[in-house]
């Protein structure tokens, strides 16, 4: 067994990450910690539980302490689920102490010798580790995952963009209120109403995507040449991203040759059989009404994109669109930050 701790493990991810690491056969978590308000309290009584389901014994009792190195105690893989501000100082303060990092958090995404990685996309980048750990005096590391809305929409783009020439993407996303937090969004911003902002949102979901699928030389990741345009907006649905995407191609297609892509799609974690690892990480809907946040966001443990709609757009030529659901806070945030470590658990 491998011992992990969670950073931030009071917040709405941080209760992911417990949840899902609960019965995890390969890691066993054995740290949690939080601000100092929290510290020295066992874990049941220093957090407010959100999630419908109940605290994992695992973790009831530990004690939690503070975000400090120092305090984290034989343990070889720390996730965390920070806030970025305190992410851009702590993390590397674990990494320069021996650890593996494996970040939710945006700060450390862009840097370019840290991987930004979806197994299933890019686990090739992973070899910027070395570079890493060479330019930094490490000897532990940090690899980070995407965006929430970032990955549901990489997950769809991998398989065509093995197979297709895509010219430009238009996404417009739906976003449950859980990716701000349990308090991030008031209930009179959000019930009866539509957020049509959600701050650097869509910065991230540009730049990331063009990243994950960029080409990696050894060095460095030159992104990928399609364009991407985004419109990011808060609504109110509790769990699950639900995305609009268009897509111009640069070549003919037909739209059963799409469905069969995403169908057939599979990676790295698939082949190598990963605890995490949905067997189908793009789920093809046929129905004219799905997918749906309620009805799909948990579709294969919450770790599948589903899409549906997939039609070809009657107004523009070689142009085609579809919908996607994925849960944002298990797919786009604890689930690929655990997905991401079972990878380096197996291939490093």
């Amino acid at each position: 067994m491998v011992n992990v701790g969670i950073l931030g493990a009071t917040g709405m991810v941080g209760q992911r990450f417990i949840e899902r690491l609960g019965d995890h056969p390969q890691f066993e978590l054995t740290a949690l910690t939080a601000s100092k308000r929290s510290a020295g309290k066992k874990y049941e009584d220093a957090a407010t539980w959100y999630l419908d389901s109940k605290i994992p014994e695992v973790a009831e009792d530990v004690v939690v302490v503070d975000t400090d190195p120092n305090e984290v105690k034989d343990v070889d893989i720390v996730f965390s689920a920070l806030p970025a501000d305190i992410a851009a100082v702590v993390e590397p303060q674990f990494a320069e102490a021996g650890m593996i990092v494996a970040s939710n958090a945006s700060a450390m995404r862009m840097e370019p010798d840290v991987p930004l990685v979806i197994p299933e996309i890019n686990p090739e980048h992973l070899e910027l580790v070395e570079i890493q750990q060479k330019n930094r005096g490490w000897e532990g590391f940090i690899v980070t995952n995407p965006n929430c809305s970032t990955i549901a929409l990489a997950m769809t783009l991998k398989p065509l963009y093995d197979h297709y020439n895509i010219e430009r993407v238009y996404v417009s996303t739906m976003q449950a209120v859980s990716g701000a937090g349990y308090s991030g969004v008031p209930s009179m911003a959000i019930v009866d109403n539509l957020v049509p902002f959600i701050g650097e949102e869509e910065e991230k979901m540009e730049l990331e995507t063009l990243h994950l699928l960029g080409d990696f030389d050894g060095e460095s990741v030159t992104p990928a040449s399609f364009g991407v345009s985004t419109s990011c907006h808060r609504v109110a649905v509790l769990d699950g991203h639900t995305e609009a995407v268009f897509i111009e191609m640069e070549d003919e297609f037909e739209v059963d040759d799409i469905k069969n892509s995403f169908a057939e799609f599979r990676g790295l974690p698939q082949k190598l059989g990963l605890y995490s690892a949905p067997k189908n990480p793009v789920i093809v809907r046929e129905e004219d009404n799905r997918p749906q946040p309620r009805m799909d966001r948990n579709a294969e443990r919450g770790m599948a994109v589903s899409v549906g709609r997939i039609r070809k757009d009657e107004v523009f030529d070689r142009s085609f669109k579809y919908v996607l659901v994925g849960h944002n806070t298990i797919r786009g945030a604890a689930g690929a930050s655990i997905l991401n470590a079972e990878l380096i658990n197996e291939i490093m």
